[in-house]
């Protein structure tokens, strides 16, 4: 069997080995960055490569990312052509995104921070009840992860809506879809929740004006990816107490610099983007046909339109 080239941390790696050899006992796999021959590569299983070293495989077939995000993979500007891009889509991930997305809806809905306050201040008092039928939540961003939280959140009695490019059903899930729903969608929306892929049109999607149009006191919680969240507006809108919380678990850069003014700010639930990790043991039955695919000639399943980059 054809090699498979990884790259990540050498206890990641060898847990994928593991794995994917119970399934596949010949496979030739090899850890970044010993390699051997790159002509052996048809498939890369990786997170964040460095940029160009896929040009070196040139027998390269398919690339799996080891997470449901492919951005790292198009950022590469050495990207080979023709290359297949494929994504997991691991229930597994889509269950553990959905726990830390509606910790974070509950935490905010149920006033913790504002107990925490009191607590500190050693002030015994109830605040007024929330009610949940009427808290508006918002997924931006309804595949695989973002429909799942969005079902779980309306599950529990939450008015729920989710934005994404083109219309999508969901039961007890209001859907908006279009560039021309976005501000409508984030002016009903109070605590928003941002599972999107990120491309050049999702880029920068949380910015001043989209935060301006959310009611004031509002949330924002997201784990798609920091390149969705314009860092300085959401500040300012924390600064200003425009939006009352946030809960972030990806950056723009990471991990995050020490100077970032997240990592004491007041306001901030910071997480270091660990919402939904990739499980091996969960993940490698689906990697496994993939590569089982690939060296067959056949297409691979969840495979990414390189146009859209999702």
């Amino acid at each position: 069997m054809p090699a498979v080239f990884f790259r990540s941390s050498s206890d990641t790696a060898t847990g994928w080995e593991k794995s994917l050899k119970e399934l596949i006992p010949d496979l030739d796999f090899r850890a970044w960055p010993e390699v051997g021959n790159p002509e052996d590569v048809e498939f890369v299983l990786g997170w964040k490569m460095p940029p160009g070293s896929l040009k070196q495989f040139p027998n390269l077939k398919c690339v799996c990312s080891l997470g449901q995000g492919v951005d790292h993979i198009f950022a590469d500007p050495e990207l080979p052509e023709g290359v297949q891009i494929m994504r997991l889509v691991d229930p597994w991930m889509s269950q553990a995104m959905s726990e830390w997305v509606l910790l974070h809806v509950l935490r905010y809905h149920r006033q913790a921070p504002e107990y925490e306050e009191l607590r500190r201040t050693k002030t015994w008092k109830s605040l007024p009840a929330p009610d949940t039928a009427s808290r508006k939540v918002g997924i931006l961003g309804l595949g695989a992860l973002g429909a799942d939280a969005a079902s779980k959140i309306a599950a529990l009695g939450f008015d729920t809506a989710g934005w994404s490019r083109s219309e999508k059903i969901i039961e007890g899930v209001t859907s908006y879809h279009g560039a021309d729903q976005l501000i409508p969608f984030m002016q009903r929306t109070e605590i928003l929740c941002c599972l999107l892929p990120l491309t050049p049109e999702t880029e920068g999607v949380i910015n001043a004006e989209t935060l301006a149009a959310m009611p004031a006191g509002s949330f924002v919680i997201n784990s798609g990816r920091g390149g969705h969240v314009v860092e300085e507006d959401l500040l300012a809108a924390l600064d200003s107490g425009h939006i009352a919380y946030a809960a972030l678990d990806v950056f723009r850069t990471e991990p995050l610099p020490e100077e970032s003014p997240f990592w004491e700010h007041p306001k901030v639930d910071l997480w270091p983007h660990v919402s939904a990790q990739t499980n091996p043991l969960s993940g490698a039955q689906q990697v496994a046909d993939a590569i089982t695919k690939v060296f067959r000639g056949e297409a691979p399943n969840n495979l990414v339109d390189p146009k859209t980059q999702y």
